[in-house]
């Protein structure tokens, strides 16, 4: 029936398909079956004046068994091949197949010519948006994927800037250089609804938000909410507030039954109640009620549970450190235990949120000055109408446009994504890479990229490596610059001439599955890294570089002036074995490894 009804089938985004909607579409687009209808009595009542069968009658009829079962599909021919009535056209770019973590089967474009023989493939190659150095970058970066029907992308524009890579010491500077850009772009009177930063991950934006706040630059957050109005932070929040300020009635209605504690709206509602009539907050209320029997057994306690818990928490707040009372707090209550088995696509994404929170509080130097700071930021609400920055991460750029593009975090674990690499392999790798020609292709007149030395992923700072993606950009068509955040410190002495073989500028050692993989990519032996596995670059924890001492005596002495990269001049306080602490001179005291640093 279906088969007779659509004679002409049109697919939009057909890479974005997944499996059951590409079998629907090859049974719809089959040649139905042609076949006389049984029966002589359904023949007379089905007929046209001339006598003959009328088909069109016998599937508007709903009498006659035909309209609900339809009319016979005719078989699949050969193995993924139909016959089709020739009529469908699926419009899609393979090299924009993102989705994959969703569904989208990219293959299903991939074998269109070979599930549907005969069918013309048309490339539409020119395009309408973006310079000509742009589209070289993204063309030849695409190029290394296999899995593709490949075109080459060219414009009648002009060859426009060179993308711009730029790296930076670790993602604080990466904020402040991008922020700066900014601020420049702005001073030429360049639009802010006409820039965009593309992240791979949700938990970068968080850096970006703080320092735009800081520098009063507007910013919007596109494809989800702003990174302190997610529910996992709005909730984390809630808790640190209720540790804080007991009588805060908002913040503990929130978590009260976050996570499930069998505290339902009728308990919520009793505890108002009492709260009403004594005029007390909640929480006062909530000790009262569990002295009582008005709650059932299990949810009073449950309720009693968590007042101990946050008397104890409360407790703790002037003993403990305000970053460590907030890991105890999420894991206690067990909030972080609820994102952990939940088995959601982006119960993952709220964990690194989480983390990235904590982060985030390093900054401040009580939990009291960190809540002050989230107050102000979540004050700021810009109109719709504002001329602001768009933030967001790439899968939610799709689509959409902007003259100027910032791609920041371009460093192997993260981009491509490590998760993506060691679930799917190769796949991974390949989706990820078009994750990467979408970035790029989102703007139109520059395209920016930066990488960090040093992150701090799940909690922990890492020295980082540059992506792989970034080896396989073509040099004539991108521009090494260095970084406006502040350091002094370029951070691109690994690429150019060498394309980042020359690793000592960025700690060399990394030994993920991801670098590994990389390594063996980039066509290096086993053997190559030898000299410097098992040593990492410094650790940036809280301004300072750290590192395990190795028991070895300091060349240095004393007293001694000393240069250091990033921190400039200064002098030798104090000597722990391969530590110094050094007095710089504009950078304040600082610890750093002795082989940092040079004699001034």
């Amino acid at each position: 029936q279906y088969q007779h009804r659509f004679r002409y089938i049109l697919v939009d985004e057909y890479q974005d398909t997944n499996v059951a909607q590409y079998l629907w579409l090859r049974l719809l687009a089959q040649a139905p079956a042609q076949s006389s209808l049984p029966g002589s009595t359904r023949q007379s009542i089905n007929s046209s004046k001339d006598g003959s069968p009328d088909h069109d009658a016998a599937r508007r009829s709903g009498d006659d068994g035909h309209a609900g079962t339809g009319l016979p599909l005719s078989p699949l021919v050969g193995e993924g091949q139909v016959v089709a009535q020739k009529n469908i056209c699926c419009v899609g770019d393979d090299d924009q197949s993102i989705y994959g973590w969703r569904g989208a089967e990219v293959d299903n474009i991939l074998r269109f010519d070979h599930d549907f023989p005969g069918a013309k493939v048309i490339r539409l190659e020119r395009n309408y948006r973006s310079t000509g150095h742009i589209l070289a970058v993204a063309s030849h970066l695409i190029a290394h994927n296999e899995g593709r029907l490949g075109k080459t992308l060219h414009t009648e524009d002009a060859d426009g800037e060179k993308v711009t890579v730029t790296g930076a010491w670790d993602s604080e500077e990466e904020a402040r250089a991008i922020g700066e850009e900014i601020e420049e772009l702005q001073r030429k009177r360049h639009p802010l609804n006409e820039v965009a930063i593309l992240v791979r991950a949700s938990f970068q934006m968080r850096e970006f938000e703080d320092r735009f706040i800081t520098l009063g630059l507007p910013y919007r957050v596109i494809g989800g909410p702003r990174f302190y109005e997610r529910q996992e932070i709005r909730d984390a929040l809630a808790y640190l507030r209720v540790v804080n300020s007991p009588a805060d009635d908002l913040a503990f209605e929130r978590i009260v039954n976050v996570p499930k504690r069998g505290l339902g709206d009728a308990s919520v509602q009793l505890l108002h109640d009492h709260a009403r009539k004594r005029r007390i907050p909640l929480f006062e209320a909530a000790r009262a009620v569990i002295e009582t029997d008005e709650l059932k057994p299990k949810p009073r306690g449950s309720l009693r549970t968590l007042l101990g818990n946050f008397e104890r928490w409360s407790n703790q707040r002037d003993a403990l450190p305000h970053t460590e009372l907030a890991e105890i707090i999420l894991y206690e209550s067990g909030y972080t235990e609820m994102w952990q088995k939940d088995r959601s696509a982006d119960a993952q994404g709220r964990l690194d949120n989480l983390k990235e929170l904590v982060r985030s509080m390093q900054d401040f130097e009580n939990l009291q000055g960190f809540l002050e700071h989230i107050a102000l930021v979540m004050d700021r609400d810009g109109g719709a109408d504002e001329d602001a920055v768009s933030i967001m991460t790439l899968h939610s750029a799709k689509g959409l446009e902007f003259d100027t593009v910032f791609l920041p975090g371009w460093e192997e674990g993260l981009f491509p994504h490590q998760r993506a690499l060691d679930e799917q392999g190769r796949a991974g790798l390949e989706e990820e890479r078009r994750l990467a020609h979408v970035g790029v292709t989102r703007a139109r007149r520059r395209a920016k990229i930066y990488f960090a030395t040093n992150r701090r992923i799940h909690g922990t700072w890492s020295t980082t490596v540059p992506s792989r993606f970034l080896d396989e950009l073509p040099a004539d068509h991108v521009e090494i610059t260095e970084s406006k955040g502040g350091s002094g410190w370029g951070g691109a002495g690994g690429y150019g001439a060498s394309r980042f073989d020359n690793l000592e500028a960025f700690g060399s050692g990394y030994t993920t599955p991801g670098w590994q993989r990389a390594q063996h990519n980039r066509g290096r032996g086993a053997n190559d890294s030898s000299a410097t596995r098992g040593r990492r670059g410094p650790l940036t924890i809280e301004g300072e570089l750290v590192a395990k001492s190795t028991g070895t005596t300091s060349e240095f002495a004393l007293g001694e002036r000393i240069f250091h990269q990033k921190f400039g001049y200064g002098r030798i306080t104090r000597i722990d074995g391969n530590k110094l602490t050094i007095a710089f001179d504009k950078a304040g005291e600082k610890k750093v490894v002795d082989s940092f640093v040079t004699r001034a």
